[in-house]
């Protein structure tokens, strides 16, 4: 039951692009690759910055910055790197600066949207369901920071563990070990739900 929920709360729509041929066509300037670009991912990266703790429009803000910058800056892409987790890590970069240059951070401001993509693709019919996806969230918000945000890059925006690796700027390995732990720390919080 725990599985299926996770699987329910995952953003489903996750197409797979040939990232090397789009990020080739992108650099070449092809406008309608970029369109196909923002398409896939853009909906994420706010999901992705509002989970962490930004306003809307400050998220909306920061994607259109990264958006931008890549246009910008599309000579020196490289197609043997996943745009996708470049994108990812302007975004999380700025944020961060965001934070720093407000002082505003703190694990209190976190939204508690951070299902807000899946909450309103896959609506939940059982009272069961909502309370068993009220302690999962509590859960994920109860990980350790750098775990927590590992989750939702991997899990919520689906992104791989070297994608992820790259935003975070550590290894897969870490990626991957951090991963572990949050299934973990999950499945333990949850143990009279997985019954």
């Amino acid at each position: 039951m725990l599985f299926d929920l996770l699987l329910l709360l995952a953003t489903s729509a996750h197409s797979e692009l040939d990232d090397a041929e789009l990020s080739l066509r992108i650099r070449e300037g092809d406008k309608e690759a970029f369109e196909q670009f923002f398409h896939s991912t853009h909906q994420k990266l706010i999901a992705y910055l509002k989970s962490r703790g930004l306003s809307g429009d400050e998220a909306q803000d920061i994607t259109q910055q990264a958006y931008l910058y890549i246009w910008e800056k599309r000579e020196d892409i490289d197609p043997e790197k996943s745009l996708r987790s470049f994108l990812f890590r302007i975004g999380y970069t700025r944020m961060l600066n965001r934070f720093r240059d407000t002082k505003k951070f703190s694990s209190d401001d976190v939204e508690e949207s951070t299902f807000a993509g899946s909450r309103e693709t896959q609506p939940d019919s059982s009272a069961e369901h909502q309370d068993l996806k009220k302690h999962l969230q509590k859960a994920i918000r109860t990980l350790p920071e750098k775990r927590r945000e590992v989750f939702e890059l991997c899990f919520l925006q689906q992104l791989s563990y070297k994608e992820a690796a790259e935003v975070m700027e550590v290894t897969p390995k870490t990626i991957e070990n951090h991963m572990l732990r949050a299934y973990k720390d999950i499945r333990e919080k949850l143990k009279g739900f997985a019954d």
